[in-house]
Parts: C-alpha cells; sequence; structure tokens
C-alpha cells in the first residue's frame, strides 16, 4: 500500500500559501435542513481515510475525502465541474518541487454542497484540477472525486466513529460533552487542527511534538527530523516510497519508535515516518526571517492513528475528544511484501505494482515496477479489490503469497514469504 501522505496537505497549503486572498475570502455555508440538532451520515474508509457522499449543485453525485487538513474543497477533475457547465473564475499554473509546471487548477464559486440525509451548503468556492494529479481513486481503489474539510469543520462538532462508520454533525450550541470521553486541547491555526504528543526512543530520549490533526492522510505518525534536534530517524529502519506529491512519488524512511502517547493513551513499538524531501516542509513552517510561523510543527497524526478511536473534533471550543475504539490495541503494521500497488482502468480492478522496495521479500522474489497482478494465491485479480491486495501484501509474517504477474508479453510467477524489516 502507498501510503497518502502528501496527497492532499501540501498541494492545498502551497495553493493558498500563493493565493491566500482566495482561501480567506470564501463563503461558509453549510447548515442542518429544518429543525434537527444533529445529523447522521455513514461513510465509508479506505487506506484510513474517510470517504462520504457529497452531491455538487443538486445534480452530480460524487465521493469526496474527508479531511481536516485542507482549507477548501477540493474537486480532483474538471471534467465533473463541465459537466455542470460551471463557471471558472480563475486558472492558474502551479509549481511542484523543482519548478516544473505540472499542475493547472481553476477556482469556481458559487457552488452548491449536499451532504445527504441532511446538510446542505450553498456559495462556496472550490479548487478545481484540470486533470486528477493525485491519483485518489488509483490509489484508494474507489470512486473519489474530491476533498471537504475546514468548511464542515467550522460549523459543526463533528463526531467520526470508526467502528460504525457513522459521522455525526452537531451544531455547537447543542453539542454536551460525553464523560466517557477524554478531552484533550488542540489548537486551530490557520483552519488546522493541532495537538500535543509525546515521543520516546529506545535510548530514553523524549519529547513533547506539535502535531497536526489529518484525517486526509493514511499514515500513523509522520516526523520531520529537520524541525528539533532531538528528532532523528532510528538506526534500524528502511527506505521506501511514502506517497506522492506534486513532483509524483515521495521517499522516506520508516521506523518504529519505543511510545508515543496522546493524552492519557499511548502505543509502543508503534512505526512511525520520516521524509527525506523536506524543502515544501521549510517553506511551509518558516516565514521569510527565517522565524518560525504560526503553522510550524513537527509532524503530524492521521488515520492510521485516528481510526483507534472514537473521535469528536470540536474546532470552534479548539477541543477534541477521544475514547478507544474496537481498533485501540491493534499492532502497528507496514507493507511487508515491500511492493507498492494501484488500481488501474475504468472498473479499478487492474493492478499494477508502481514500486518494489529494496532488500524486500518481494524484490528477492523478483517482482518489478510496472508488472501487472493476474492472482495473488490462486485468487483472479478479477475478483479482488486494491482493500483485498493491500490486505494480502500486509498480512503476518511469514504469511506466503503466490503472485503470479504479466510483464510485458511475459507471464512471471513466484511464491514467497512476508518478512519484517523494521
Amino acid at each position: 500500500m502507498i501510503r497518502l501522505y502528501f496527497l492532499v496537505v501540501f498541494f492545498v497549503e502551497l495553493f493558498c500559501i500563493t493565493f491566500s486572498g482566495f482561501c480567506q475570502t470564501q463563503t461558509l455555508g453549510f447548515h442542518i435542513v429544518g429543525q434537527a440538532k444533529k445529523v447522521k451520515i455513514p461513510f465509508q474508509v479506505y487506506s484510513n481515510l474517510i470517504v462520504i457522499p457529497v452531491i455538487l449543485n443538486d445534480q452530480l453525485p460524487l465521493r469526496f475525502v474527508l479531511d481536516t487538513g485542507v482549507r477548501t474543497t477540493i474537486l480532483t477533475e474538471k471534467a465533473y465541474s463541465d459537466i455542470l457547465n460551471l463557471t471558472y473564475n480563475k486558472k492558474y499554473t502551479i509549481a511542484g518541487l523543482g519548478g516544473d509546471k505540472i499542475v493547472q487548477a481553476y477556482v469556481t464559486s458559487g457552488v452548491s454542497l449536499t451532504l445527504p440525509p441532511g446538510i446542505k451548503g450553498k456559495g462556496h468556492s472550490m479548487l478545481v484540477l484540470e486533470e486528477d494529479y493525485l491519483e485518489l481513486r488509483n490509489y484508494l481503489g474507489t470512486e473519489v472525486q474530491g476533498i471537504l474539510g475546514y468548511e464542515l469543520f467550522s460549523r459543526f462538532i463533528v463526531e467520526i466513529n470508526y467502528d460504525t462508520k457513522i459521522l455525526t454533525l452537531t451544531t455547537p450550541e447543542h453539542f454536551k460533552p460525553k464523560k466517557s470521553y477524554q478531552m484533550i486541547p488542540i489548537s486551530v491555526e490557520d483552519t488546522k487542527p493541532y495537538i500535543t504528543g509525546h515521543v520516546a526512543y529506545c535510548d530514553n530520549v523524549a519529547l513533547d511534538l506539535k502535531l497536526m490533526i489529518d484525517s486526509g492522510a493514511s499514515h500513523g505518525l509522520f516526523l520531520d527530523e529537520n524541525s528539533d534536534p532531538l528528532l532523528y530517524v532510528p538506526e534500524k529502519h528502511i527506505t521506501s516510497s511514502l506517497g506522492r506529491g506534486l513532483g509524483g512519488v515521495l521517499n522516506g524512511k520508516i521506523a518504529r519508535l519505543k511510545k508515543f502517547e496522546l493524552g492519557q493513551r499511548h502505543w509502543e513499538d508503534l512505526i512511525a515516518t520520516f521524509p527525506e524531501e523536506d524543502a515544501l516542509l521549510d517553506s511551509l513552517m518558516n516565514s521569510g526571517d527565517g522565524s518560525l510561523n504560526s503553522g510550524f510543527r513537527n509532524g503530524s497524526i492521521g488515520g492510521e492513528i485516528l481510526n483507534r478511536f472514537k473521535v469528536i473534533f470540536d474546532f470552534p471550543g479548539e477541543r477534541i475528544y477521544l475514547k478507544k475504539g474496537k481498533a485501540f490495541k491493534k499492532p502497528f503494521t507496514y507493507n511487508m511484501s515491500g511492493l507498492v500497488v494501484k488500481a488501474k482502468g475504468s472498473r479499478l480492478n487492474t493492478y499494477e505494482i508502481v514500486s518494489v522496495r529494496e532488500e524486500s521479500s518481494g524484490e528477492k522474489a523478483g517482482f518489478k515496477k510496472g508488472d501487472i497482478i493476474l492472482s495473488i494465491n490462486n485468487i483472479d485479480s478479477r475478483n479482488l479489490t486494491l482493500s483485498n491486495v493491500i490486505a494480502f501484501l500486509n498480512a503476518r509474517e511469514n504469511k506466503k503469497l503466490r503472485i503470479r504477474v504479466r510483464r510485458g508479453e511475459e507471464i512471471y510467477s513466484n511464491v514467497f514469504r512476508l518478512k519484517r524489516q523494521i
């Protein structure tokens, strides 16, 4: 599984830094239809990301990722807005790392967003990508056409129950805290939520960290080692693909930490990731005179940690409420095959190996980038979802996998066992 660390947050931050006027002046118009005080919305989870139904302009049913790290609504492909004949106020060409002009984006306003069964929003501005640069549908293995964030969290108290897969939106004046939940203060800075976590290494180095809460990232704990002199990558680590950014695939290191504490809860032997590419991080954390701005952070926590709780976000009150969920004690795992796969095709049931980690069991078994998976353990790939494929690649250590692939005009097959590298 490729972890979706950088797909959303960095793109939107870069856009909003460059065009901050647009992000700060958009109209927020969500409300509950009728006299109800709260609305419950079913959601689905893919690679630790929450996907909810959204109807665009009361006509086009779509599915969006719910993302605490995004300021403004994003439509991932212009073809959808063209269907509705939306008017674009402006077009931008946004440069990725290295200065390459790779992203074309448009701004449209006066958009209506409906979240069935009972949330309506009018007068929204929306960022529209000319093409699906983020490839969300390919890396999630399901149809996803957009991203929704701060507009919703700023208006409602948002409860996410990963166990029942129910999203509950409550108006702030009618919210009553639940005694069974632990309250932890957060700070909402420039539309994004930050929380303090505590990390401990095996050599007894320990420190408090400022972390962004990022429900739109699939990782657990993501750390920028350049943000604090005491942060470092443990000696035992692996180098791997971490996710996608504007410039393509981003690489970094994956390691295990002794302990991580969040409020009164903690985990041991958890997985943390450290990006190698820090140029964009530096641009986001430092002001022009070298001082740190309000967006400084040591890293972020994502869906792999959040999904272990029942979570209530109170942006207006700058609080978060946590209660242990069914997955709280679930071990922290990673892809022991070393094979990163994405879904392709109109039905998203063609699976291509897009990366092979060095020294992994998958590499030693002879699999290569570009291979198309035909079957896993004698199950035809057309009968599998991307979630099924990822589950095989993330199974327990020593699990035997028989993978058959098409490589150009040839067929290659081999059997290997999953092995831990960290």
